[in-house]
């Protein structure tokens, strides 16, 4: 009753290889449930973030608002200084 080696090399190899293809098919289809988690949960994050778009383009109009009257606002002060101080210079240089 020996086992011959060239008799129990195959079938241990066969046996090596049922067991990995089961167990690739096994790991596929998590992966496959995974993925299709994930594919949902990205749906869910595109639609959430649509909804926020909008607040932000309303956030972006109103700073955009900001800065142009601030810079009119530097600018009319900056002018005034200008002619404030610019007068003054001139009045000068022509009384010398």
């Amino acid at each position: 009753m020996t086992v011959d080696l060239q008799e129990l090399l195959p079938v241990l190899l066969y046996l090596s290889l049922i067991i990995l293809v089961i167990t690739l098919i096994v790991l596929v289809i998590r992966l496959m449930k995974t993925l299709k988690k994930v594919d949902r949960m990205l749906d869910d994050v595109n639609s959430k973030m649509v909804r926020v778009d909008g607040l932000f383009d309303i956030i972006d109009k109103v700073t955009d608002y900001a800065a142009s009257i601030s810079d009119k606002v530097v600018s009319g002060i900056t002018n005034a200084i200008h002619f404030v101080f610019g007068k003054k210079k001139k009045g000068r240089s022509h009384n010398e």
